[in-house]
């Protein structure tokens, strides 16, 4: 999968109002003069990806004689022109979705669909992956790919140090003293972390030490600042003043493809870029605090694939998006997304296969838990000032109290 999801801009307030308030109004096209019901899908890929799923949405419309799909390539105006033809009540039938907080109210419930498809098609989706995919209890996407985060590894800068590689047992004291191992032995830093993380994927680390950003109601104080929290980050702030440990501008991963670093936490964009670097690599879960009593857990990137509430072919969208995430399809995705089917997991050996299942196991270890930005209304504005009150910790020009900078995000 190799759209960032997790990198992509949220949208503004405004964009937020608009499709809020985004109802009836133009739909989209009927049935053409040859009798095919027309239906328009809006893709965020580009380039090789786009000429990937054209072939797919060729492969469906040459099976079914009443419907034909065109298939619009957005690339990086998919945000602008979704919101904008949810405005307009202009919007495609079938979409690429991922900010559910932000669109789900201009798209249609797919409950109902999932229901008529029997138990088995909703069993075949890791279930993990509905929770990133519906809103106030409601679907609004079927999943069609993912990354979980996991912890990428140099096996050359391991052995050139002289201590053993990671498990997926590990903890983040193991993490630390081999950190500290490599940046004495080696010309290498042990770990790269963000400089200015992302809100939304950081939540993961506290969620694994048992804390969270706020509550179920929404509310930051006492959460955020609580003092399982505060170890979290006083644990990446102390790594980077020891000096084992280095603030990225970026992901980590420049770093870590130029051997700088010996470690960092990823999702699996990273790992087509590595395999062509020719980097001796591994992957395994991320660790786990020691103190919390339970595995590590993951933020997910998940895609899904929705209808908009405007189109006036639903029936004919929805036999497309259940092509769209059967196994065949699931199975030509293979490289861009990681399969969403238990069936395919298993039937193409992906478990096998030691880059990818660490990813699997993230996923099994981190169901039921919800991000704030599914439960804060105002998430894009605070996530911003969250960005920026995590920088204030990290930043190794200013590294300022824990405490102190979470009491005040917490009055946000």
């Amino acid at each position: 999968m190799k759209r960032k999801l997790a990198a992509l801009c949220m949208l503004s307030l405004t964009a937020v109002a608009v499709l809020s308030g985004c109802g009836g109004g133009k739909a989209s096209q009927d049935t053409a003069k040859d009798g095919k019901t027309k239906i328009r899908f809006a893709s965020w890929d580009v380039a090789e990806d786009v000429d990937r799923q054209q072939e797919l949405v060729d492969k469906f419309n040459a099976a079914h004689e009443d419907i034909e799909v065109s298939l619009e390539a957005y690339g990086k105006d998919f945000d602008t022109k979704i919101s904008a033809g949810m405005g307009s009540g202009d919007t495609p039938d079938v979409m690429y979705m991922w900010n559910y907080p932000a669109y789900y109210q201009g798209l249609e419930p797919l409950d109902g669909f999932i229901e008529k498809e029997g138990e088995a098609y909703k069993a075949n989706f890791y279930d993990t992956l509905w929770n990133y995919n519906s809103m106030e209890g409601q679907v609004y996407g079927i999943p069609i790919g993912f990354t979980t985060h996991t912890l990428f590894y140099n096996k050359d800068l391991f052995q050139e140090a002289g201590i053993p590689e990671p498990t997926n047992d590990w903890t983040w004291d193991d993490l630390r003293q081999a950190a500290k191992t490599i940046s004495e032995k080696t010309s290498a830093k042990g770990f790269a972390f963000p400089m200015k993380p992302d809100p939304y994927d950081f939540e993961m680390y506290l969620w694994s030490n048992g804390a969270a950003y706020c509550d179920k109601e929404g509310k930051l104080e006492g959460n955020i600042n609580s003092k399982a929290s505060e170890e979290v980050f006083q644990m990446f702030q102390d790594m980077e003043k020891e000096g084992y440990a280095v603030a990225t501008e970026k992901s980590g991963t420049d770093e870590f493809r130029s051997k700088a670093v010996a470690m960092y936490v990823y999702g699996a964009w990273s790992i087509n870029s590595l395999k062509e670097d020719g980097l001796n690599y591994g992957v395994v879960a991320i660790p786990a605090f020691a103190n919390a009593g339970k595995d590590s857990v993951s933020i997910l990137s998940s895609s899904g694939i929705s209808i908009s509430k405007d189109s006036k072919n639903k029936e004919a969208a929805w036999e497309f998006v259940k092509f769209w995430t059967n196994e065949e399809s699931n199975k030509a995705r293979i490289g861009l997304e990681l399969p969403v089917l238990s069936s395919v997991v298993e039937s193409e050996k992906i478990m096998d296969q030691p880059e990818y299942a660490p990813f699997y196991l993230m996923l099994e270890q981190s169901t039921g838990y919800t991000s704030a930005s599914f439960i804060i209304k105002e998430w894009s504005e605070l996530s911003e000032n969250l960005s920026l009150s995590f920088e204030e910790v990290f930043n190794p020009s200013s590294l300022q109290s824990v405490p102190d900078v979470l009491n005040s995000a917490a009055q946000q």
